[in-house]
């Protein structure tokens, strides 16, 4: 049996055999701290047993035998939902819609992991349940909130770790081990069925191991929901591609001096690495994004959390974490008039930011500015936690998309994590930028589009091509025509060739490529488009039918014929 869709290599192992290597890595790891609930081993290779059923009976799952570590504000049915706070806790009737897609898939729930309590922090220290140790080097944090699923990642348990984020809860703990940690856009993963922390700015998060892995998932929990009034589904103009040469705004000095020491230096040597990637940068001033984060505690906002949760810290339960509560009692005390003044100050800073970033694809940011010890933590739980928020507070209050991913390692060789930042429904572009940061091939995350041929002037490197990047076109492969068609080259500025059905056995097999463009992007497409062009629909070698680039009969009657070349680019070859 075949498994490894994740990152997309040949793995020959069971889901069964999957889970008892976890249970192994469980055993030797001895990380208690990691799990809340973890699941009684018979329970979980039943779930593999049943997967490995549905494979024998030729479902297609992509994510078969994939393991989920789920941290414990989201809720799984027949497992408690405890948030970090026992006396909260309550059995899940229905399993949370992001977790029950990727169940679908094929993925088995290991546990339920540990977290700052209420999802409040990014240390992973806060819990009743104990401080999760970082996987690394145990006198370290972890990051918070989503701690334990991160870890269970980094230790090799779990396949996938399944987060929240509020204010950088799916970027610090990644960025503190060396994995990816994927935030899309607000509402594009549903978050029915999800403790809330601030209703508006919540967002559930994935941490994988590798790029391929967190997109896999995050892509097949992505959709709207009935359950979530603020969810939210794709733009018709979504981008689906990043330009073949990004520019990416890097922060001023004067931003940067939050950071320690190392990460400083590991900072400037990731940017320094950027242009053997192929992506252009430019120096901008953030510190506008930086004085937005600060409304995320310091603000009225903040109210959010108290609305949540706070009637039942009221009550004073034992085992309440003591900075938790002291955080969300002082929510309970802001005012409508500050609450409605700072939503103004949201909306202005959010128009800012998408003027800040008009010019370019995205922004790269240090995930966090340092990695302190546990006992740095308890000594100052407030001030460490505030400034390791300082690069990560902003996104979700100026509904921005990240992408975390590690960046070059410290001078000690420890883990540094950077972001890639993209305004609202600018994920596939950050996804695109942080695969070239990591060297691997881009995945898809936008499941979106509509495929769209071209034979001539908008091939890659032939001079209209920037049309297509110009509306997030994205590369799907080459293609061939059937035998029906004949092409010639026309008398237009720049060149360009026309293609014509004649009928089948009546032309040649002529070479293409095949892109996704938004629908809306298409609609622009053929709106701009001048004559003799047109869009037709275009029967391929393989059988398909796809949207394409025509020309009318009449011009091409007029035009050279040059259907024997088999191609654009072997004609213009022969010409040079």
């Amino acid at each position: 049996m075949t498994t490894g869709v994740l990152d997309n290599t040949e793995v020959h192992e069971s889901p069964t055999e999957r889970v008892a290597a976890a249970f192994r890595r469980i055993a030797e790891v001895d990380r208690p701290e990691v799990w809340i609930t973890l699941r009684p081993r018979e329970e979980v290779v039943a779930d593999a047993a049943a997967v490995e059923a549905r494979l024998a009976a030729g479902e297609s799952l992509p994510l078969a035998g994939a393991l989920l570590a789920v941290k414990d504000n989201i809720d799984v049915a027949g497992l408690p939902t405890t948030a970090a706070c026992p006396e909260f806790a309550y059995d899940a009737a229905v399993t949370a819609v992001a977790v029950r897609r990727l169940v679908a898939a094929g993925a088995i729930v290991l546990g339920k992991t540990n977290l700052d309590q209420f999802a409040t922090g990014l240390v992973g220290t806060r819990s009743p349940y104990g401080a999760v140790r970082n996987a690394l080097d145990p006198e370290l944090v972890s990051g918070g909130s989503s701690s334990g699923s991160a870890v269970a990642v980094a230790l090799g348990i779990a396949d996938i770790g399944i987060g929240t984020d509020t204010a950088g809860s799916g970027r610090v703990p990644a960025a503190l081990h060396g994995i990816v940690g994927v935030k899309a856009s607000l509402g594009i993963i549903p978050a029915h069925g999800v403790v809330p922390a601030c209703a508006d700015y919540d967002a559930v998060t994935v941490f994988a191991a590798d790029l391929p892995a967190a997109v896999a998932a995050a892509r097949l929990m992505a959709g709207p929901d009935a359950g979530d009034p603020r969810s939210r589904t794709w733009p018709a103009d979504v981008a689906l591609a990043a330009p073949a040469t990004p520019r990416l705004a890097v922060p001023r000095a004067a931003d940067l001096a939050v950071l320690s020491p190392e990460y400083r230096a590991a900072f400037a040597a990731t940017v320094a690495g950027l242009g053997e990637a192929g992506i252009e940068t430019t120096e901008i001033d953030v510190s506008g994004l930086l004085a937005a984060a600060l409304l995320l505690y310091d603000g009225s906002v903040v109210a959010e959390r108290f609305a949540a949760v706070g009637e039942f810290l009221a009550a004073d339960p034992a085992s309440a974490d003591p900075t938790v509560a002291a955080i969300i009692a002082a929510a309970g005390r802001t005012t409508g008039p500050g609450f409605a003044a700072d939503l103004d100050t949201l909306a202005r800073a959010k128009a800012a930011a998408v003027a800040l970033l008009a010019d370019v694809d995205g922004l790269l940011l240090p995930t966090t500015t340092e990695h302190p010890s546990i006992a740095a933590v308890a000594a100052d739980p407030i001030g460490i936690n505030r400034r390791m928020g300082t690069y990560t507070n902003f996104c979700n209050l100026l509904d921005m998309a990240a992408v975390a991913v590690p960046g070059s390692p410290t001078a000690s060789g420890a883990p540094f994590g950077v972001m890639v930042v993209t305004p609202a429904f600018g994920d596939q572009v950050a996804v695109d930028i942080a695969a070239r940061i990591v060297g691997v091939e881009s995945p898809a995350f936008v499941a979106e589009g509509v495929e769209l041929a071209v034979f001539g002037a908008h091939l890659r490197g032939q001079p209209l091509h920037w049309q297509l990047e110009r509306i997030g076109a994205r590369f799907a492969g080459e293609i061939t025509t059937s035998d029906a068609y004949r092409l010639t080259a026309l008398d237009t500025v720049p060149a360009k060739p026309g293609l014509v059905r004649h009928g089948t056995g009546l032309g040649a097999p002529i070479l293409g490529e095949l892109f996704r463009v938004s629908r809306a992007g298409l609609g622009q497409f053929l709106a701009e488009l001048p004559p003799p062009m047109a869009l037709a629909s275009i029967d391929l070698a393989d059988g398909r039918a796809v949207v394409g680039f025509a020309c009318s009969f009449d011009a091409a009657s007029a035009a050279t014929d040059i259907t024997a070349f088999g191609g654009w680019k072997a004609y213009l070859q022969r010409q040079n």
